[in-house]
């Protein structure tokens, strides 16, 4: 008995101790966080993202998975970094890094339809990349579009 009392002595101090917003903080979901990410980047549309490759000194990198790319293909030029390393390819003091990665140039990312983009470009602002967007819609609003893939892997 005394050993229980001990117990709910140790929960009570528990739950007086800690910060009340610990329980009131509203979480937030994939798609939360998408929306919010697009609010506080740039968003290009298909065609803008195509007139801005047609003009050149643009990166684009495709932020999906490898196997994505060779079932779906890509836009022409554009470089693979999947979004689970996009941190470390990004970052120059990382002996991962890739050097399309830079930030003095301007950058557009996309990926299948647009979250994982928004969110990897509001990282890589995060990381002091500053001229960076991406495609909202991704590769299916490109090829809704009618724009062109590159499907030779």
């Amino acid at each position: 008995m005394k050993q229980k009392a001990q117990v709910f002595q140790l929960l009570l101090l528990t739950i007086l101790f800690t910060p009340l917003t610990h329980f009131t903080m509203a979480q937030k979901s994939a798609a939360d966080m998408v929306k919010s990410a697009k609010q506080e980047i740039e968003n290009l549309t298909p065609q803008q993202a195509n007139a801005e490759i047609k003009k050149g000194d643009v990166t684009v990198i495709d932020i999906r998975e490898p196997d994505e790319l060779l079932k779906n293909g890509k836009i022409a030029g554009a470089t693979n970094a999947p979004r689970g390393m996009l941190e470390f390819y990004a970052d120059p003091t990382l002996p991962y890094h890739k050097p399309e990665f830079d930030k003095e140039k301007r950058i557009i990312l996309y990926c299948a339809s647009s979250g994982r983009s928004a969110l990897a470009v509001k990282t890589l602002k995060e990381m002091g990349y500053k001229n960076v967007a991406h495609i909202d819609g991704g590769l299916k609003a490109w090829t809704d579009a009618g724009l062109p893939i590159d499907s030779s892997q």
